[in-house]
């Protein structure tokens, strides 16, 4: 019997381009160019949104924008100190009532309730609160908290923020604990360890970096949203009261009324904020990815 049939492992031909028909390979190059372009077009056009918020900002930043409280109508000089704190309060309150909700949830979606019909109900939820438009949710709140409590408040901001970043923390944290290994809590399981250990110690211990991850993306999320907060928290030019009651400075809110002002310190100090927030986004995006390759690494 011939053995040379066996000498080399079977490898599968690939037909070169000379053996394919002629309109295929025009039509693969075709698409090639299209998607080609189609890319160039939006990297040119965020590249150019870029640079005219670096240009326009750094134009707009002084000393004063960190230190300084928004102008009045017609005044000269001010800043945005009272919104870049009203913010960073408002996300604060909202990522800390989001965060045990969505890592509960997603807790229970992921070692609980798996593909029972209250988990397929819960992630179809989920699923159209991540698409909700802001707005509503903003209109929601106003109606639960804003028009109960007689007037804008800081916690009807923060619950209203906290809306828009639960269903991105729930979704990251049933996706991260899906990842971990069943022979992990099969090990833990066999040592006597309860259900609820062996998520804490085991599951949570072994997903900790990328459900770490989803709160970085759920605070850069709502970070720079400006809908809800108009029904909700509003804006004014002060410092805000300690009980957080009554319009709460923010910067998205700031932004969007000084950037449709008639006076010119108002839109640099729209330019300003605006290209803080970007910053600010783009920092949170960066640490994400960071913690997302650190995990892969290990």
């Amino acid at each position: 019997m011939d053995t040379a049939v066996y000498d080399h492992p079977a490898t599968t031909a690939h037909a070169p381009w000379g053996r394919v028909r002629r309109s295929r390979h025009v039509a693969d190059r075709a698409l090639k160019i299209i998607c080609t372009l189609f890319t160039g077009l939006g990297a040119f056009v965020l590249g150019w949104i870029l640079l005219m918020l670096l240009v326009e900002g750094i134009g707009g930043l002084s000393p004063a924008v960190f230190t300084e409280t928004t102008p009045g109508p017609g005044t000269e000089g001010g800043g945005i100190a009272n919104a870049i704190v009203g913010s960073l309060i408002l996300t604060i309150l909202g990522v800390m009532i989001a965060t045990p909700i969505g890592v509960l949830a997603g807790t229970y979606l992921a070692e609980y309730g798996k593909n029972s019909k209250l988990a397929t109900v819960i992630r179809f939820v989920n699923d159209i609160l991540l698409a909700a438009p802001s707005i509503l949710i903003g209109l929601f709140v106003y109606i639960l908290m804003v028009q109960p409590m007689g007037g804008y408040s800081g916690w009807a901001g923060g619950v209203a923020l906290a809306i828009i970043a639960v269903p991105v923390i729930v979704r990251s944290t049933e996706d991260m604990l899906r990842l971990v290994p069943g022979s992990l809590r099969e090990a833990g399981a066999a040592l006597g360890a309860p259900m609820s250990t062996v998520i804490v110690k085991i599951s949570w211990k072994a997903a900790r970096a990328g459900m770490v991850t989803g709160v970085i993306l759920a605070t850069a999320r709502i970070a720079g949203e400006t809908a809800p907060l108009l029904f909700t928290a509003l804006n004014n030019n002060f410092w805000f009261s300690p009980s957080l009651m009554g319009g709460v400075s923010n910067l998205p809110v700031t932004i969007y009324q000084f950037a449709l002002a008639p006076y010119e310190n108002w839109r640099q100090l729209a330019w300003a904020g605006a290209l803080i927030i970007t910053l600010s986004i783009l920092a949170l995006s960066i640490v994400a990815r960071l913690l997302l390759k650190k995990d892969k690494v290990r």
